[in-house]
């Protein structure tokens, strides 16, 4: 990929924020969201400080999985609107300087795909090696990705007899990858939403895509990939999905080169940040974060505190896991697949403001670009009502109007419920945030700007600082002309935090980022810093006539 200046790379400073179309807004009333609705939205993101926009897939589907069992890749659900709407939200966002990504889904279609009805014709039929066939499915198979309601990931086609694999469900068959015929329909479809405006693409469970294409190399697809988005779209971007330990992300990167996925989220790191939680120690996090590879300069992390799916907790040992469950999910019901959580952060913290303040402002402090779900800035909970990952999918909460202000439509015509309770829209809601200093959407709103005014976030080098207390995770960033330092509290006890600013100039201030503070480092760059119990705190080296905005 070619690049030609650091502004071309925008996904290494960039704010994403993520919804589902179907839940933020309906625009018409009929219980579903639209694009008609987001457009009538994008200022509020402006407003908050958004830079690229994520969308949950819109298009066609039988909706058996939230969307992700596509008929139709180029086309939108005709309950959402058309592409003329689709088109008209693009334009908006970039008017706003919004960028877009969209998901890229082709692990697997809908069993209702015309490829997939195709192939179920006959062994003969072209389309018959869209997919994945067996005559016997084999003996030590991979675990189904939903191993307590899919038995394995062969299923019958009792017409043919084969079996064809699926990762996920059984309404969604895998696509074959390997085959060059499915790559170029591949490659089509990513060429097709580039032309209409999209800035990269969210890909989805890229190890399932890749499994079995290439012994030898099975990164040599990502990389094709790559460069194809290289020659469509020079500042196009990959962000994969790989919840995987950090050595075995760093080949889905291209390793040294760079040159396969552009980013990655952070599981590892977030999990950590679940297990520093419940125990209120900062290690876990630490530990994460010093198993991060050194990425190439095109690479960036992504990190977040929640997403679309339950709050995955493989990479956590048995006891680990079992520890978080006990301590944020203590009843069954509130777990999924025997390896997550299906809630939000705030019931999970009992919306304590400083440990909420605390999590966001760590999370944009490291090294990467946060990611948001849409609710987030304003602290919704989850719907436990609903099954499974629907839990935290309920509709946004925009005004402590009926419906939350997301539809006016009769309950029963809601494409899902909305939150009762203490996190229901009577107490949760964007319109009375907004307008109020000491909200979190007040608060997210000033840390995206301090995350936007601080490229060392993006760009610096990373270091632990070393200090005595265990509950703290104490860090700087630093490049030739900027040096970051954070400061976070996992603990409710009050500290004084000892640190050593290495390789700081003699008269350098010490300026405190988010309140009106100033300290002076002594003769060896040495601090004591107060930081309250669950506090944050962010610093900005000053330089001796250094003009920089603090």
């Amino acid at each position: 990929m070619k690049v030609t200046d650091t502004s071309d790379l925008w996904w290494k400073t960039a704010v994403v924020y993520n919804l589902d179309v179907e839940t933020y807004l309906d625009w018409n009333d009929d219980g579903v969201g639209d694009f008609e609705g987001l457009a009538h939205r994008i200022d509020y993101l402006a407003e908050l400080g958004v830079t690229c926009l994520w969308l949950a897939p819109f298009y066609p589907s039988p909706q058996k999985d939230n969307g992700y069992d596509i008929t139709d890749y180029y086309g939108v659900d005709p309950r959402y609107g058309h592409l003329g709407d689709v088109v008209e939200v693009f334009r908006t966002a970039k008017d706003r300087g919004i960028r877009i990504i969209v998901d890229l889904v082709v692990n697997h279609t809908s069993d209702q795909h015309p490829w997939f009805r195709e192939a179920l014709k006959g062994k003969d039929n072209p389309y018959r090696d869209y997919y994945r066939w067996r005559d016997t499915p084999p003996k030590n198979q991979k675990e189904n990705a939903f191993p307590d309601t899919e038995d394995g990931t062969w299923f019958l086609d009792e017409k043919s007899g084969q079996y064809y694999r699926h990762s996920f469900y059984r309404h969604q068959p895998d696509l074959n990858t390997a085959n060059p015929v499915v790559r170029d329909e591949i490659a089509k479809i990513i060429g097709f939403w580039f032309q209409l405006g999209v800035d990269g693409f969210r890909v989805d469970a890229v190890p399932y895509l890749l499994d079995d294409d290439t012994p030898d190399d099975p990164y040599d697809f990502l990389r094709t990939v790559r460069r194809y988005v290289g020659r469509r779209s020079g500042t196009g971007m990959l962000l994969g999905e790989v919840n995987l330990p950090h050595h075995e992300q760093f080949g889905f990167f291209g390793a040294e080169d760079g040159d396969g996925l552009t980013m990655q989220f952070d599981f590892v790191t977030n999990q950590a940040l679940y297990l520093a939680l419940a125990r209120e120690d900062a290690r876990p996090i630490a530990t994460s974060l010093q198993s991060r590879p050194v990425l190439a300069s095109s690479n960036q992390w992504g990190n977040f505190v929640r997403n679309h799916d339950e709050l995955n907790l493989n990479q956590l040992s048995e006891e680990e896991r079992q520890f978080v469950f006990e301590k944020f999910a203590p009843e069954e019901s509130m777990r999924l697949h025997g390896r997550g959580i299906r809630r939000r952060l705030p019931p999970l913290i009992d919306s304590d403001p400083r440990r909420l303040a605390m999590v966001y402002s760590l999370i944009f402090s490291l090294p990467g670009a946060p990611v948001l779900y849409y609710g987030e800035e304003i602290g919704m909970g989850e719907n436990l009502d609903l099954s499974g990952r629907e839990s935290v999918r309920s509709p946004m909460q925009w005004s402590d109007q009926e419906n939350g202000g997301f539809s006016s439509a009769p309950k029963r015509k809601l494409v899902t419920a909305v939150t009762e309770g203490g996190f229901g829209p009577e107490y949760v809601n964007a319109a009375q945030q907004r307008h109020a200093d000491s909200s979190l959407f007040t608060f997210i709103r000033t840390l995206v700007q301090a995350y936007r005014n601080s490229p060392e976030i993006g760009w610096g080098e990373f270091a632990l600082l070393e200090q005595p207390h265990d509950a703290v995770l104490a860090h700087s960033l630093r490049t030739d002309t900027g040096h970051l330092v954070a400061l976070h509290n996992l603990g409710s006890e009050a500290h004084t935090v000892p640190i050593t600013l290495e390789r700081i100039e003699p008269e350098s201030r010490v300026v405190d980022l988010f309140h009106d503070h100033v300290l002076q480092p002594d003769g060896k760059g040495q601090l004591e810093v107060p930081l309250d119990g669950y506090g944050h705190r962010w610093f900005r080296v000053v330089r001796p006539g250094d003009k920089r905005l603090t």
